[in-house]
Parts: C-alpha cells; sequence; structure tokens
C-alpha cells in the first residue's frame, strides 16, 4: 500500500508545476466539472449520508450539499479577482520599485476529513485547494464509509490521480500519508489527532491548517429572550444528533431563568424533533455514529449522575438504534467527566451563575473554544463579553449560522485549531502570499551601501521615516 501511496505522491509532485501555472479560467472550470458530478451523484450522496448518520434528506442537503454548492459557486465568481497580483505599499528603499504580492499554489496538499458532516468537510476544503492550484490527495474517514466511497467516485470521475486522488481505509493510511513530506496539510477532527497531525507534519517541516473543535459555550444573559434562545439552540444542539463541531456544548444561565429555559428547550425540542412527547421522530433525527461514540456518551451522562447531577429532560436512549433522546443535565459538579471533554451528542449541561463576570470566568477556565454563543438583548453586556473571551467565531442571538458566511472566516484559536477556511481565507489558506520586489533603473538602495563616511545623516532619516 506504502508503494501506492509513493507513486501517487511523486506523480503529484510532478504535476503540481503544470497546475501552478493554470490560469482562472482554467480553475473554474475544475470546479465546475466538480459542481456537476456532486450533482449527477446527489442521490447517492444523500443514501450514503442517511447509510452512516440516518441523516433526513433535507437536514443533509442544508448542511453538506448546498452548502458545497454555495462555496464552489462563491469561488467561482470571485476567483479571477483572487488570483490577481495585489499592490502593496512603498519603503525608503524602493520608492521607484513595484512591489506586490503574488498568490502561489502551496503544491501538493494532504486533507483528511471527519465522519460527522463527512462530506461538506472533505469538499470544502477540496474546492479552495482547487482554486488555489493545488494537487491534492483525499483522506476521508473511515467511521462513515459509504460517504467515503461516494467521494472516492466523484474524485475518480473528475480528475486524474496525478491532481486529485482519494484514498479510503483505516487509521493506517493515514497515518501512512502523513509520513509524505506534503506541502500543506489540511486536517478536521478532534484536538487529539490534531497533535498528532501537528507532530508528523512537524517532521517535515509541513504548514498546517487544524479545524479542531472543543467545548463551545453559550452564555446567556438576564434580558435574553428565552423562548427565541430556547429554539435556536435546540436546533444548534440537536442537528446531526449533537454531533458538530460548532454545536453548543454547553450553556451558562442566570440561576432564576434556568427552570424556564427548560421548559422552553423542551417544547421546541418536541416540536422538531419528536412524533409524540414519547417517541423520536428517527425520520429527521440523526443516529450516533457507532456504538462506540455511542458509548461514550451514555458513559458522561452515567458519571455527571453518579457525581451527583440531575437529568432534568430527557435521558432515553435507544443502543440498537444508536439513538439518545434530546437530554439536559443540571447541578453539574464541578468533577463531572462531561465538563472536561467534549460532548459531541445530544446532551445538554446547564450552569447557573449570578454575575456575568461569573460566566466569562468560566468560559475562560477552560481551553478556547472553536465557537461562543451569547444571548442577549444588551449592547454592553454583549460587547463586555466579546472583549473579555477568545474564540474562534462567535454568533450573538443565533448558533452556527456564522459558518455559512463564505466572506467570513472560519477557523478555530489554541487548542480548537488553527488557520481559517471558506471563500478567499480558504484561497489563502492553500496558497502562499509570495512578495515580489521589480526595482526600477534608479536604485535608491545604494545610499546604504559602503563606504559609510558621511553618510550618518541617512541613519538620522531612516529612524525618522522608517
Amino acid at each position: 500500500m506504502a508503494q501506492i501511496f509513493d507513486s501517487v505522491f511523486e506523480a503529484q509532485q510532478r504535476h503540481k508545476y503544470t497546475l501552478r501555472n493554470t490560469n482562472a479560467a482554467q480553475r473554474i472550470q475544475k470546479l465546475k466539472s466538480l459542481k456537476a458530478a456532486i450533482e449527477k451523484n446527489e442521490p447517492h450522496i444523500y443514501d450514503a449520508l442517511q447509510s452512516d448518520l440516518r441523516k433526513s434528506q433535507f437536514e443533509a442537503a442544508v448542511t453538506e450539499v448546498i452548502f458545497i454548492y454555495g462555496e464552489i459557486d462563491f469561488a467561482i465568481k470571485n476567483l479571477g479577482k483572487w488570483m490577481k497580483p495585489k499592490h502593496a505599499g512603498k519603503s525608503m528603499v524602493s520608492l521607484m520599485a513595484k512591489n506586490r504580492i503574488y498568490y502561489e499554489p502551496k503544491g501538493v496538499c494532504l486533507i483528511i476529513s471527519p465522519w460527522n458532516y463527512p462530506f461538506q468537510l472533505m469538499m470544502s476544503p477540496l474546492l479552495s485547494a482547487i482554486a488555489a492550484g493545488n494537487c491534492a490527495i483525499l483522506k476521508p474517514s473511515e467511521l462513515s464509509p459509504a460517504t467515503s466511497n461516494i467521494i472516492g467516485k466523484i474524485i475518480k470521475e473528475c480528475f486524474d490521480e496525478q491532481e486529485i486522488c482519494c484514498f479510503e481505509g483505516d487509521v493506517s493510511v493515514s497515518t501512512a500519508l502523513l509520513k509524505l513530506p506534503f506541502d500543506h496539510i489540511f486536517f478536521t477532527g478532534s484536538p487529539a489527532i490534531g497533535r498528532i497531525v501537528m507532530e508528523a507534519a512537524a517532521k517535515n517541516l509541513t504548514s498546517v491548517t487544524l479545524e479542531l473543535g472543543g467545548k463551545s459555550p453559550t452564555i446567556i444573559d438576564q434580558e435574553a429572550n428565552l423562548k427565541n434562545a430556547a429554539e435556536k439552540i435546540a436546533w444548534g444542539k440537536l442537528v446531526n444528533a449533537g454531533q458538530t463541531c460548532i454545536a453548543p456544548d454547553y450553556v451558562l444561565i442566570p440561576e432564576n431563568r434556568q427552570e424556564e429555559f427548560i421548559r422552553e428547550y423542551n417544547i421546541a425540542t418536541q416540536r422538531m424533533f419528536f412524533k409524540n412527547p414519547q417517541e423520536i421522530n428517527e425520520d429527521i433525527y440523526a443516529k450516533i455514529i457507532n456504538h462506540k461514540h455511542f458509548k461514550r456518551i451514555i458513559a458522561l451522562i452515567d458519571d455527571a449522575s453518579a457525581k451527583g447531577a440531575k437529568v432534568s429532560l430527557g435521558g432515553q436512549y435507544q443502543e440498537e438504534v444508536q439513538t439518545i433522546n434530546p437530554t439536559v443535565l443540571t447541578k453539574l459538579p464541578a468533577n463531572a467527566n462531561i465538563m472536561e471533554e467534549e460532548i459531541f451528542g445530544p446532551v445538554l449541561p446547564l450552569i447557573t451563575y449570578n454575575l456575568l463576570d461569573e460566566a466569562i470566568e468560566i468560559v475562560n477556565s477552560k481551553s478556547k473554544p472553536l465557537a461562543l454563543y451569547i444571548f442577549s438583548d444588551n449592547g454592553k453586556n454583549t460587547h463586555h463579553i466579546i472583549k473579555n473571551t477568545s474564540a474562534g467565531g462567535t454568533c450573538i442571538n443565533d448558533v452556527l449560522i456564522h459558518i455559512s458566511n463564505p466572506k467570513l472566516p472560519f477557523g478555530g484559536v489554541n487548542s480548537s485549531g488553527m488557520g481559517s477556511c471558506h471563500g478567499i481565507f480558504g484561497f489563502k489558506t492553500f496558497s502562499h502570499e509570495r512578495s515580489v520586489v521589480f526595482q526600477s533603473a534608479m536604485n535608491m538602495s545604494s545610499m546604504i551601501y559602503p563606504p559609510y563616511d558621511g553618510k550618518s545623516w541617512i541613519l538620522k532619516l531612516l529612524k525618522k521615516i522608517m
């Protein structure tokens, strides 16, 4: 198997010099071909997502397929502008020179995607890599095998393997690929695996983009509309059964508003995801990806309960179909495991506070999250929270939607990731910003050449203008 990886990698290393000379029209045609192949295989994509995660076709369309159509169309519309060299300002020694920034492709890139949004989270970085003029080797997750298979099929339809190639398989495939000296690695997944990827990349001094996760908090203040907050949090928490890297992981709420929030949250979950008060609607409510993750989430609930937490809503589960009902935990002790790791499931812990700064202190006591959500009608409170916390992205009075705007960068900070993607930010991620100076015939820099006698005035001048 390693020989196949080496062979494809070497072919792409040779071909990258051809791709770097492609123009906007040629790259746009590649993006159009990719979109056409996705459209052709759309029914198979929905079948695959149903098989892997029990995603409804509507949810799969909105969060996986149409999402990618929008990104492709945005790249097609703007690629010509992105690729143009950008003018840069002058300095003392380049007053007569032309200064430019050129965007050149990084070369051969490795893209490793996760299982929770297996189609979207592979295609999104891929289209950015194509727009930037790169070759790429893809490694989709083995935990979503049906979707991995359709991704491989689409790639074979659109590209020669010397340009884009998809390798399916287990962790041994990722391990083997990470040994190769790629020009860039784009990884989406857990912080634990992100550390492994970064360590492997360091051996070859390969640049990396890490889209990770973590515990994304939601702060609700005294003046928030609880009905509105509960409905939006319920959707953001329970879409894909909570298996979303930017899902609200836990909620910080004033103590006197907790019970009202639970009532509104229950109303919202019943309306969106239940056939009747006792029966979850499996036609629109996704399953947990596999039994390992199912048992991990149940273990988190059991651990919290054993340590004194209260199951204030839900708690029911059906192991045979890997389904966990929407669950709310209250009275959580500080040592509960569920507050130490990303939940990645439909369980929502509620933490009460009395003063807003107490909530901020709790957020700051944990690693910097991929997302932070604020529900407030008080602008002063909102800006106070933003100024005193750090997060990859933030929504005010909503959840998740910042990921859908290709004009905004999406990415984490520290343990929730590094680098950004989508739109021009994805294009730049897969590009090297190369500085180029076209010096004029009048060489101003000769003023600083030796000998230095009689040039002390130049130092004084430089101190003033540099």
